[in-house]
């Protein structure tokens, strides 16, 4: 009788354990999982820098200090010119991806067996948007190092759109690597600014280049 006594005694303790598992379990897993990793920001992240021509660099090649250079300018067509492995073009890559274009350029060109390139920005190139038109203060807008700008970013750095603006049709003149022009038409970047119902958000995060030509033209009334 008592042995009976004890295995119920056990089978009701391992079901009392199991129940309080089991309702803990959701817990933990809602604390695993909060609600801020799922929802996404407003506006996107600052990438990583991409090399611009006039940028300076320095480059070391790991074990070959005859190879290092330092304040190595990015020329006009976006290459730099080292010992060895002239016109490595980097303009447009990241540090990492320069770093692996000049190893492949020293490899390939069977100087290297097994180069270590390490590259580092030493002084950017200016990097600027012109915004026109009707704006408060139009004119040159900086974009910081290593950061991105909208198209809101921008014009709310001009003063904000003028009293006759037609906000809902911004355009935008890129000029590309080849010398050819794109445009980017009718980008509505008001409703936006003034949080209308429906606003394209798409359009006023439109993010910038260096060079772009932003124009806001007059509202017809």
């Amino acid at each position: 009788m008592k042995t009976l006594r004890r295995r119920l005694f056990l089978c009701l303790a391992a079901l009392g354990l199991l129940g309080r598992i089991a309702t803990t379990a959701p817990a933990a897993a809602s604390s695993a999982n909060p609600v801020a990793s799922t929802s996404s920001p407003d506006r996107p992240k600052a990438g990583s820098y991409r090399i611009q021509p006039t940028d300076r660099l320095s480059i070391s090649v790991g074990g070959e200090a005859e190879l290092n250079v330092v304040g190595k300018k990015v020329d006009v067509n976006g290459n730099i010119n080292l010992l060895y492995i002239p016109d490595v073009h980097v303009a447009g890559l990241t540090v990492r991806e320069a770093q692996a274009a000049i190893e492949n350029a020293y490899r390939d060109g069977r100087i290297l067996r097994n180069p270590q390139v390490f590259v580092n920005v030493e002084e950017y190139a200016a990097r600027e948007v012109t915004v026109g038109g009707y704006v408060k203060f139009p004119g040159k807008v900086q974009i910081l190092p290593e950061t991105i700008m909208t198209l809101k970013d921008a014009i709310s750095k001009c003063g904000g759109l003028g009293e006759t603006a037609n906000g809902k049709a911004v355009r935008i003149t890129r000029t590309l690597p080849d010398g050819s022009l794109k445009l980017f038409d009718k980008l509505d970047v008001e409703s936006a600014l003034l949080s209308k119902p429906g606003a394209k958000a798409g359009d006023a995060n439109f993010i910038l280049e260096p060079g772009d030509n932003v124009y806001i033209p007059e509202r017809i009334i």
